[in-house]
């Protein structure tokens, strides 16, 4: 009686077995379809067509987000690190101008995407352009520096050969232009989100300087001589109505090369800046400032060798004998961090100089620790600026 009882039970497992196999068939069938399906809608959104009007106001389409991109300015791949775990990967061509990046930077690139090293080299923003070079590597976009970026028949040429041309701008108005830049690569790579969370970021950080001027009507402008790239060339690179003279007034300070440079930048004589009084000095530069016996700073050199080289420039005739050096308050900046979206650091710094009191608590090297951990995709290292006077609670970024 037990074994015709088990043989029963055997037989109902037995007759059940196909059905079991076809429902996990299904089963399997139902989530294949599921999976393929989030596939080629994952595939239809990559080819989704792309348009962006640019800095100088036209209007560029791409059938799907651009994968190769020709750049004339290395500092731009700093831009796609903040919206790409593999920038390089999106890079088709570049001018390899390591000197606008920093030896150890390009260094720190080179050693995470060794591939860097091995695209092909075309001319940069203050070369003269080859419309040959671009057309032979044929990227999806070439994007170049507004205004000194090709002629009307250049991009006539390099248009008729297929290859988009836009324009964005680090450089001349940063203030006003860089958020729109990065929005615009943002957008030809597909990356907007990304995008658009480091520029809300960013946004947040500028707001908090900006804020705090709007709401101190009684506040006192400092006069700021901002001598860039010092000791490369004879005295004195400044900047004038637009680039980093821009932060100055953002920061609460007064750019004396605005009252008399009516362009981005240009040259002051020693005479002016005796004559303009300033009341703060502050010096950029970087390795590519070392031959000329410049001002350097950055993760090639120790706090102690900077400070050793702004110490050089404030002993200068004429410098020398500004009020600020006399007083002490000379500071150094790595001009790296110019023209680039890590802007927002030159900003906080300026404001931190300018204002001491006012911006007590606002912390650039917090900041550089919270963009290394939430954006770039290589880390920015230090130091990326210093204080003739060392002053207790910190005075270079390491």
């Amino acid at each position: 009686m037990q074994s015709q009882y088990n043989n029963s039970k055997l037989y109902i497992i037995v007759r059940r077995v196909p059905f079991l196999v076809r429902m996990l068939s299904l089963v399997l069938s139902i989530s294949f379809i599921i999976i393929l399906d989030s596939v080629v809608q994952a595939r239809a959104q990559d080819v989704r067509p792309v348009t962006v009007t640019d800095i100088a106001g036209r209007t560029i389409s791409l059938p799907r987000p651009a994968q190769r991109l020709l750049i004339d300015d290395g500092r731009y791949l700093i831009a796609l690190s903040l919206m790409a775990d593999d920038p390089v990967s999106l890079v088709a061509a570049w001018p390899h101008d390591v000197h606008r990046l920093g030896d150890a930077a390009y260094g720190a690139y080179r050693e995470r995407f060794p591939a860097i090293a091995d695209k092909p080299r075309i001319a940069g923003s203050a070369d003269s352009l080859s419309v040959e070079q671009v057309i032979d590597v044929a990227p999806d976009v070439a994007i170049f520096r507004d205004g000194l970026g090709p002629n009307p028949e250049q991009i006539r040429q390099i248009e008729a050969a297929g290859i988009p041309v836009v324009f964005i701008d680090f450089f001349s108005q940063p203030l006003e232009n860089l958020e729109k830049s990065l929005l615009i690569l943002g957008r030809l790579i597909g990356a907007e989100e990304r995008a658009q969370a480091f520029i809300d970021f960013r946004d947040a950080h500028l707001k908090r300087i900006t804020g705090r001027i709007a709401q101190t009507p009684a506040l006192r402008r400092p006069r700021v001589f901002l001598e860039v790239h010092a000791g490369l060339t004879e005295c004195c690179n400044s900047p004038g109505r637009g680039n980093v003279g821009n932060y100055v007034e953002l920061a609460g300070g007064h750019n004396i090369g605005a009252d008399v440079l009516p362009g981005a930048s240009g040259k002051l004589g020693i005479e002016y800046i005796i004559s303009a009084e300033p009341e703060i000095y502050i010096a950029t530069g970087g390795p590519h400032t070392a031959k000329a016996g410049g001002f350097v700073i950055g993760p090639e050199f120790s706090p102690a060798e900077a400070r050793a080289s702004l110490a050089r420039m404030a002993a200068r005739p004429g410098i020398a004998s500004l009020a600020p050096v006399e007083r002490g308050e000379v500071h150094g900046l790595a001009h790296q961090l110019l023209n680039s979206p890590l802007d927002i650091l030159v900003a906080e710094r300026l404001a931190n100089w300018i204002h001491p009191e006012l911006f007590a608590d606002v912390d650039p090297d917090k900041t550089i620790e919270e963009l290394n951990t939430r954006f770039l995709a290589v880390p920015l290292a230090g130091p990326n600026w210093i204080d003739l006077r060392q002053q207790a609670g910190g005075a270079s970024s390491e």
